[in-house]
């Protein structure tokens, strides 16, 4: 489609990917890591656990908007047909079920040729088969509640991502009768570990279950028993008024999450169709909303991912501590001295601990301020701020409570702090607060000096041994007092602000990446060169999309390293010809943001919270901050931001379809693993090495 002046439209759908089919295509990626056999065994349990997880996700929070009809934001939504879409989905989604039973089969196998062996209670011997009968009746049993299906019981409450058995019984009479049990996972284990020689032998519970399910229904001849699961709508929105409570009102939301209406049912493949159509008429769900499995493995894969055995796990490695910022070392002083970059997990984010922890014990700092989103069940953060106000300083906690799938715990955290004196508040209610936070105040010869970390990941001492995050610190005091107005901006009334250096969503982060897009262009028609790199977890908003096809066609080159959602279309002639978009899934989460700019021959670096979104960049507080020192951003460049866009093993290229396919090493290219490279070579963005 072209406008008026004959140029071509850059907000037409035929130029955008769909962003729930870019979805799945993420998940698949994580499927060809479940299935990359030079991957160590229980790593690939773990990628398809990922799997699982994320499609319950992607049920319980994509999908119920467009059942709902509700506007999703995006430019091929203003054409899409509902239905369709609905169709698209449940096919792909239905060859990703089929694929993780694929796969777990084979991973089956070669668990058992490594000594991890799943059974089938048939397989045991006749002592393991007296063994599972006692712990049946002995620790099952008692948790069962059978629920029948007739006239005169309502159809049950199925509960939201619960593991049941349906089950099929004849009367004396050889009449028809249905009934649903429920598998007490969470109460019981999924895989039991049942007696054995080497004693790494499970059978998985709903199996001991369905072998015994008789003891439930004396006097019937049980005909069958069908393992299936449902999935409800998880994406609750909280309802604030003047007169209610910001917590309350979250708590309550929270308790309307798992009585959802149901969005999806997947049932074990032997499960007869007259079966699959009763339950789903009783739960309204239509055929594209139904989808059939070899085995319902779900996330309880985690169980064996657990399982101690290194040898199947990947090498553990020490994360680099720059020797400026070694334990023992004034980190006051270090910060003041130089800025500094820290890249999570290849860097340890024990350096961040350690400052907090300093903090709270020095007798110069006045006062500390945080942004916390997830952080996690290690309560190590929450203690030093605990001890920092004990110890008389001003603490203020900005705490979301609305991160999603993190809510209960978020609000545990705030209760604990708010007793012991703590500040804390929740920020503006239209916007969820991303941001990654923490400014420092300390009393120095008579004056103030801000200490400040910003970064693109949480304040989560589990997340950052697992997900590629970026941390900065500075003692910079433009840079400082831009994050304290930000503070007072979400403690008091959020709006415009004037910031020296930083972007601020939803205020001018959108605009000034539009800006610095739209004088990449300007430079490249004046010098013949262009060039920008990108590297998010997901690109979805259509005017960042429709600046970046107007630098393509204006001969800029642009690099995207895009981990999940893209919804650009590389590679169309004449629109998207100099735009490659890569995707790496490896061992960790690429999680980092980091935004670089030729400018000319001046080049600009930005990173931070957030990615190109329409709710990152509209409905959130969220920040990017330049890279102000040259040297540092050169380093970052060419030792993370370059390295990740020249991975040749783990990398998966987009193509114009929106297909995700390895990428072409040319004649004698050697393989390039960029999360090896950076855990080989951790710290050399510092410049040491």
């Amino acid at each position: 489609m072209r406008s008026e002046d004959g140029s071509p439209d850059l907000y037409d759908e035929e130029y955008y990917i769909n962003r729930e089919l870019s979805w799945l295509e993420f998940n698949r990626r994580c499927l060809d890591q479940a299935m990359d056999a030079s991957n160590p065994l229980l790593e690939r349990v773990k990628f398809l656990a990922i799997c699982y997880g994320n499609m319950d996700e992607f049920f319980m929070i994509r999908v119920p908007g467009i059942i709902s009809q509700v506007p999703i934001p995006g430019p091929d939504y203003a054409y899409v047909n509902r239905n369709q879409l609905l169709e698209s989905i449940s096919e792909t989604v239905q060859g990703l079920v089929t694929g993780y039973g694929v796969c777990w089969e084979r991973l089956k196998d070669e668990l058992e040729d490594s000594g991890i062996h799943i059974s089938t209670v048939g397989d045991l011997s006749p002592n393991q088969k007296v063994w599972v009968s006692e712990f049946y009746r002995e620790r099952v049993h008692p948790l069962l509640t059978p629920l029948a299906l007739d006239v005169s019981h309502p159809f049950p409450f199925i509960s939201n991502n619960s593991l049941n058995i349906a089950v099929e019984l004849n009367d004396s009479q050889g009449e028809k009768y249905f009934a649903r049990v429920k598998v007490p996972v969470g109460v019981l284990p999924r895989f039991i570990s049942v007696p054995s020689i080497d004693g790494n032998q499970f059978v998985m519970l709903d199996d001991i279950i369905e072998e015994n399910i008789s003891a439930l229904f004396p006097n019937f001849e049980i005909v069958g028993t069908y393992t299936f699961r449902v999935t409800r709508n998880a994406d609750v929105k909280v309802t604030i008024d003047e007169a209610c409570d910001f917590m309350e009102s979250v708590e309550d939301a929270i308790e309307d999450r798992d009585v959802g209406f149901p969005v999806r049912m997947v049932v074990r493949d032997n499960m007869p169709d007259d079966i699959v159509s009763l339950f789903a008429r009783n739960l309204k769900l239509s055929k594209h909303q139904l989808h059939k499995s070899k085995e319902l493995m779900l996330v309880d894969l985690w169980e064996l991912v657990r399982l101690d055995y290194p040898k199947l796990k990947d090498r553990p490695f020490e994360p680099y501590t720059p020797p400026e910022l070694a334990e023992g070392v004034d980190l006051f002083e270090a910060i003041r001295r130089k800025d500094w970059i820290l890249y999570h997990p290849y860097e340890s984010f024990n350096t961040v601990v350690r400052l907090l922890n300093t903090a709270a014990s020095d007798p110069a700092v006045q006062s500390i301020k945080i942004c916390l989103y997830r952080i996690g069940k290690d309560p190590s953060l929450v203690r030093a701020l605990a001890r920092a106000r004990d110890n008389g300083k001003t603490v203020s906690v900005l705490m979301e409570l609305r991160a999603k799938f993190d809510e209960t715990n978020n609000i545990r955290w705030a209760r604990e702090l708010e007793k012991i004196g703590v500040h804390v508040v929740f920020g503006p209610v239209d916007l969820k607060v991303h941001s990654k936070l923490l400014q420092i105040v300390r009393l120095e010869s008579g004056r103030l000096v801000r200490y400040t970390h910003l970064s693109s990941g949480n304040y989560n001492t589990s997340t950052a041994k697992q997900y590629g995050d970026i941390s900065f610190l500075t003692a910079n005091p433009e840079i400082g007092e831009d994050v304290g107005e930000l503070f007072n901006a979400l403690t008091g009334f959020f709006g415009p602000r004037y910031y020296n250096h930083l972007l601020v969503a939803p205020v001018t982060l959108k605009t000034s990446l539009i800006d610095k897009i739209d004088r990449e262009i300007e430079a490249c028609g004046r010098t013949g060169h262009g060039y920008i790199a990108m590297k998010a977890n997901g690109l979805i908003d259509s005017d960042i999309i429709a600046a970046l096809y107007r630098a393509s066609m204006a001969g800029v080159k642009v690099d995207l390293n895009i981990r999940g959602l893209c919804c650009l279309r590389p590679g169309i002639p004449g629109i998207s010809e100099n735009i490659r978009v890569i995707s790496i899934v490896d061992r960790f989460l690429e999680h980092a943001r980091i935004y670089y700019f030729e400018n000319g021959g001046d080049p600009e670096m930005y990173m931070g919270s957030s990615d190109m979104m329409p709710r990152n960049l509209l409905v959130r507080v969220e920040v990017l901050f330049p890279v102000l020192d040259k040297e540092m951003m050169s380093l970052i460049k060419e030792d993370i931001l370059d390295v990740h866009l020249a991975d040749n093993v783990k990398a998966r290229q987009l193509l114009p379809d929106g297909r995700y396919v390895p990428v072409q090493r040319r004649d004698g290219e050697k393989p390039f693993r960029s999360q090896q490279w950076l855990m080989a070579n951790r710290g050399k963005w510092h410049g040491q090495h």
